[in-house]
């Protein structure tokens, strides 16, 4: 997810879309301690990734209020 899209959502949905993320990101390493391949491999950085943007939008919408 991009940013401004990120910026958009209220802080209710960030936070349900943190959940699912980290559930998501869960199973992922646990295919991978399980020595099954990933679906892509390259999505276990992008959900890091994305996570660590809405933790980020969500820090900052709280710095504002």
């Amino acid at each position: 997810m991009k940013n401004k899209e990120l910026q958009a959502m209220p802080d209710g949905e960030l936070k349900t879309k943190l959940t699912e993320l980290r559930k998501e990101l869960l199973k992922s390493n646990a295919q991978i301690a399980m020595k099954a391949a990933p679906k892509s491999p390259g999505q276990v950085k992008q959900v890091k990734k994305t996570i660590a943007r809405i933790l980020t939008t969500i820090r900052r919408n709280e710095k504002k209020a």
